[in-house]
């Protein structure tokens, strides 16, 4: 569970990158369009995590390994944006967000079942 100070400052850094991705790192994300569906920082305010989805779905592997390799010029974009707000810019991890396939994975499970009809229960058996 995290605490109002982490979910704070995650909900601050997830807004910064996105506009980071939008304005500063376009070069970064030349071809496809990154969203920051979530941050989770950790107890002690020094490590970000940031779950990442992309668009067009093909090549995130690729795209997330670009995003890495240059995670040094995002931070120094982000430090500038938070310089304010924190005393210790939070080193970044990049991750790809796979909740919105997980969930299409379990919607086509749960199509993919067959539920027999229920069995009417005999009258002779309540007293």
């Amino acid at each position: 569970m995290e605490s109002k100070r982490q979910q704070k400052v995650g909900r601050q850094i997830q807004k910064d990158l996105g506009e980071i991705f939008q304005k500063d790192a376009q070069h970064l994300t030349s071809g496809f369009f990154v969203t920051i569906t979530a941050v989770r920082v950790t107890p002690d305010l020094s490590i970000a995590r940031a779950y990442l989805s992309f668009l067009p779905d093909r090549n995130k592997t690729i795209h997330l390994e670009t995003i890495r390799e240059n995670t040094r010029f995002i931070r120094q974009k982000l430090a500038e944006r938070v310089r304010h707000q924190l005393r210790i810019v939070p080193h970044l991890q990049f991750y790809i967000d796979d909740t919105a396939e997980y969930a299409a994975k379990m919607d086509q499970l749960f199509a993919d079942l067959v539920i027999p009809p229920a069995q009417p229960e005999d009258e002779e058996d309540t007293h």
